[in-house]
Parts: C-alpha cells; sequence; structure tokens
C-alpha cells in the first residue's frame, strides 16, 4: 500500500499570545483571517504583519492564527543566520523553553522574546485514521521520499504527529523545500 500525502513548504511565521498581539497591534486587536491553512482551525492572518529583529538584521513575517499559549518563531536556518541568531534549536511546534532568543516589532510596539525562536523540526500531521491506515505511531520517527525532476530527496528524521484535530500534510521549511525543488501539489511517500 501506497503512503503517501501532500508536502507543503511552511515559510518563516510567527505565533502570538493574545498578550502579544496587544502589545504588537493595540488594546484591543485581535488577529484576523486572510485565509484558511490546510490545518484546521489554522489561518494567514490579514493585517498583522510583524518584523523579527536579531543582531545583523531584520525580516518581516507572516503571523498565523489563532493565539497560542507561548510566542514562537518559526525560521529556516538560512533565516536564523541573515539574522545573526545562534543556537536556534530544531525543535517540534511549541516547544520553545530554551529555545533562541530575538526581538519582535508590530506597528503599536514591540516584545523582547527570551526564547521562541526555532527551526520547526519536518512532521506529518495525521488523524489517527490515517495513522492507523499507514500503520504509524504517534510521534514516530519516518524517513519520507520526495520524488522531484532533478532533486528528489529522501527526508529524515520526521515525525508523526496524530490528532483528531489533523489533516494529512507533510511540514517543511524553505530550505528543505528548495533542497528538494518541492513546488504545488508536492506527494511524498513514507519510506517502510
Amino acid at each position: 500500500m501506497s503512503k503517501t500525502f501532500i508536502v507543503e513548504t511552511s515559510a518563516r511565521h510567527c505565533h502570538l499570545t493574545a498578550e502579544a498581539v496587544e502589545i504588537l497591534y493595540g488594546k484591543g486587536a485581535e488577529l484576523i483571517v486572510k485565509k484558511m491553512l490546510s490545518q484546521p482551525g489554522q489561518f494567514a492572518c490579514a493585517n498583522e504583519k510583524l518584523t523579527v529583529v536579531g543582531p545583523k538584521g531584520s525580516l518581516a513575517m507572516s503571523v498565523l492564527g489563532p493565539v497560542r499559549p507561548a510566542n514562537q518563531v518559526e525560521l529556516s536556518f538560512s533565516d536564523a543566520r541573515a539574522l545573526g541568531l545562534a543556537g536556534v534549536p530544531v525543535r517540534e511546534s511549541g516547544d520553545v523553553a530554551g529555545s533562541g532568543a530575538c526581538k519582535i516589532v508590530g506597528p503599536k510596539g514591540e516584545v523582547e522574546l527570551a526564547q521562541g525562536v526555532i527551526a520547526a523540526k519536518r512532521h506529518i500531521h495525521m488523524t489517527p485514521a490515517d495513522a492507523e491506515k499507514y500503520g504509524i505511531a504517534d510521534k514516530q520517527i519516518v524517513s519520507v521520499k520526495v520524488e522531484t525532476n532533478g532533486r528528489s530527496l529522501v527526508f529524515g528524521d520526521v515525525i508523526a504527529r496524530v490528532s483528531p484535530s489533523y489533516a494529512l500534510a507533510m511540514h517543511i521549511d524553505t530550505d528543505e523545500a528548495n533542497a528538494a525543488l518541492v513546488g504545488p501539489n508536492q506527494m511524498g511517500e513514507i519510506l517502510d
């Protein structure tokens, strides 16, 4: 049986707490939906952009909603180098304890993050039904083959994240997508 799914590129972005939203965009500000993303309930924000500042420079970044319990900046390693951010760990989303630091700046204020900067660990979102169909357990590490024209690649260290609130899709960052020449409608396959 083929164990295939869509492979999506997750570009640099931020997740914010409700408190940070008010500091960055003003009292009473809320995140406004621009478009829904592939994962149920997740969305790109309409007007909420911010700037991430590091020792060597700054980058504009999109904000994704809804609000989260912790602020998180997800970068590729190319982005981290451009900003001069050293020691950015590879982590699962939400695992920010002891991670990198930066400043985030919005139109109404700024927030110094003592932690929260990560390079997201490549992962596959799966429902329990998907996981059962593919014979995969939550937190299992797998390898995924991506076939492209001239840049086919096998990604190791891919973590399966299983939840009834997910939709089947693999997420990689822009560095990883560029290395494999991943484009729209790219499929990946778990290797046995």
